[in-house]
């Protein structure tokens, strides 16, 4: 039978029973949960298998691709060089990488490829999922691109490219990939078992993804935004692949564990209380709200800051699940979901490997995150 193990503070005893429930019933196949209260972890667990056949134990190190997780990685990236005074989230995407000015870019600044309001949001030329891998190409492409739409006028999930423009712009600054940095400047310093791609060494402990059931949203004409920005279609079985795991894409093939993302996810959570990775300033831009209201990608009603999604009054399509606050948070396809209440001082990270397809957070995460703010007397 499936088992859990980590540590938990016998006051977030809820979070355990929660967790182990859907780990035993099989909702959960395996998943790593855990929340950090003012610095402390509370709660570090993980169980089930990390594999489709249920052989192989999930274990403390064992990592899994996060999909969009990713990209609360990459803006970080982006926000530590506006921490180190080395670009402004006001400055223009060209003054670091000239080629994007080309056909009406160039005055796209980074909070809007950070708010996914650039335009830019896909790839006019039909991809597969190994087209996609070809970093090179792929970014030389989105630079002589015109936009979808005029830039800072609305958002519209940036599904694919979002680490492509990230990676580039960082590139350009610094002269590392994406990659990096990320290990360099965000994970290393932490300790934070966090990785863009997925390196051989580590394939051995890494979980196999179950891909969600179909999702049938009928037929769209191929100028629908929805078609141009999720180019390619995803196939979750490609995310297990050599090529997959080799390649850099910062939007989506993120590697790790819920305790590698509490680990550094909490500086955030606790800038200017203790949070090491930015300055409260850096930290107070991700509020700095970009856009709201309908998402032009996946129509959900989404309040964008600088690199997150933001808890909104109640009236976007994530605050039923959040308490209001300051609070910032993004999750990834088939269920994995991280959390930073400023205001409480929590961070709630989840990854799994049996992706669902209930949107914008599972029935899962929902009941975690419920038992997590209970435990410290939180009910909205």
């Amino acid at each position: 039978m499936a088992q859990v193990g980590g540590y938990i503070d016998p006051k977030f005893q809820g979070v355990r029973d929660a967790f182990e429930k859907h780990i035993k019933s099989a909702e959960e196949n395996g998943a790593s949960l855990s929340v950090n209260l003012d610095g402390q972890d509370v709660v570090s667990i993980y169980g089930g298998y990390a594999d489709a056949a249920r052989t192989q134990p999930w274990k403390e190190n064992t990592i899994v691709n996060m999909f969009s997780c990713t990209k609360i990685v990459s803006a970080l990236a982006m926000l530590k060089l506006v921490d180190q005074g080395r670009v402004s989230v006001n400055d223009k995407v060209a003054k670091y990488w000239p080629e994007f000015a080309a056909n009406g870019k160039e005055n796209i600044e980074i909070r809007h490829i950070l708010s996914h309001s650039s335009g830019v949001a896909g790839w006019e030329t039909p991809l597969t999922m190994e087209g996609l891998v070809d970093l090179k190409q792929r970014t030389e492409e989105l630079a002589k691109q015109a936009p979808f739409w005029e830039p800072g006028t609305m958002s519209a999930y940036h599904c694919w490219v979002y680490g492509h423009l990230i990676g580039e712009v960082v590139r350009r600054v610094t002269g590392s990939s994406l990659t990096e940095f990320v290990a360099k400047e965000l994970a290393e310093p932490f300790g934070a078992d966090i990785q863009i791609g997925c390196k051989e060494e580590d394939w051995g402990r890494t979980a196999e993804l179950t891909p969600p059931p179909a999702l049938n949203v009928g037929p769209m004409p191929p100028d629908a935004m929805p078609v141009k920005i999720l180019n390619p279609y995803p196939d979750a079985l490609f995310a297990n692949s050599p090529a997959w795991r080799r390649a850099e894409i910062g939007a989506a093939n993120g590697h790790g564990n819920a305790q590698g993302c509490a680990r550094l996810f909490s500086n955030v959570t606790l800038a200017g209380n203790g949070g090491k990775l930015l300055s409260k300033s850096t930290v107070d831009t991700i509020f700095q709200e970009q856009t709201r209201g309908a998402d032009g990608f996946n129509g959900l009603n989404i309040r964008w800051g600088i690199g997150l999604g933001l808890r909104g009054d109640g009236e976007t399509s994530l605050d039923e699940f959040l308490p209001p606050g300051r609070v910032c948070f993004w999750g990834g396809w088939g269920g994995s979901l991280c959390v930073m209440d400023l205001d409480r001082k929590i961070t709630i990270c989840y990854v799994m490997n049996k992706m669902r397809l209930e949107a914008p957070v599972t029935p899962l995460v929902k009941e975690y995150i419920k038992a997590a703010y209970k435990s410290i007397g939180v009910e909205w």
